[in-house]
């Protein structure tokens, strides 16, 4: 189960991390007008590996059965090790363009709230919160834990949709053959 976990794990991983690492490196983040939603798109066809290796997991290894708690678990890890490549190319990408991404983010919020009407006091308190976050973000400490947090949800998700599914032994019978 090791093998498989690392095997898939690492596929997901250059799957979400490829794309994040490029579409930074070449500035196409700023130019997306949704690029949150394809950041999330690219996470979601990634950890969907999880349920082929369940799947596999459950046909080839389990004879066809696999139980919620270790089928659940094999989805988190692989999880785990695509958010350590994810965080790792975030990281990657931040050191190749010396991107100041806290300043870029608070920029984007202040005119976000400015075009909002957000009166003086407002942006005050929001410029206040922004250079706070600039000064956290410079702690690898809370910056990569933030990270890996952008990826774990989504890949618990599928994680449990893929356990639920596949517990039952008739949900995509392995072919016989």
């Amino acid at each position: 189960m090791l093998r498989t976990l690392g095997i898939y794990g690492v596929l997901a991983g250059v799957i979400v991390g490829t794309p994040l690492f490029i579409m930074t490196v070449t500035n196409q983040q700023n130019h997306m007008p949704y690029g949150m939603v394809v950041g999330y798109l690219i996470m979601l066809v990634a950890l969907s590996v999880i349920v082929v290796a369940v799947k596999r997991q459950r046909d080839k290894v389990g004879g066809g059965v696999i139980n919620f708690w270790p089928a659940f678990g094999m989805g988190v890890g692989i999880t785990v090790i695509a958010g350590l490549f994810y965080v790792g190319a975030w990281e990657a990408a931040q050191a190749v363009t010396h991107m100041d991404f806290p300043a870029e983010y608070g920029r984007v919020m202040l005119e976000q709230q400015k075009a909002k009407g957000a009166s003086a006091e407002e942006l005050a308190a929001l410029a206040k919160s922004m250079d706070d976050f600039r000064v956290a973000y410079a702690n690898p400490l809370y910056r990569l834990p933030m990270t890996f947090a952008e990826i774990f949800p989504v890949g618990v998700l599928v994680s449990l949709i893929a356990a639920l599914l596949f517990r039952n032994p008739r949900f995509l019978p392995a072919r016989q053959g």
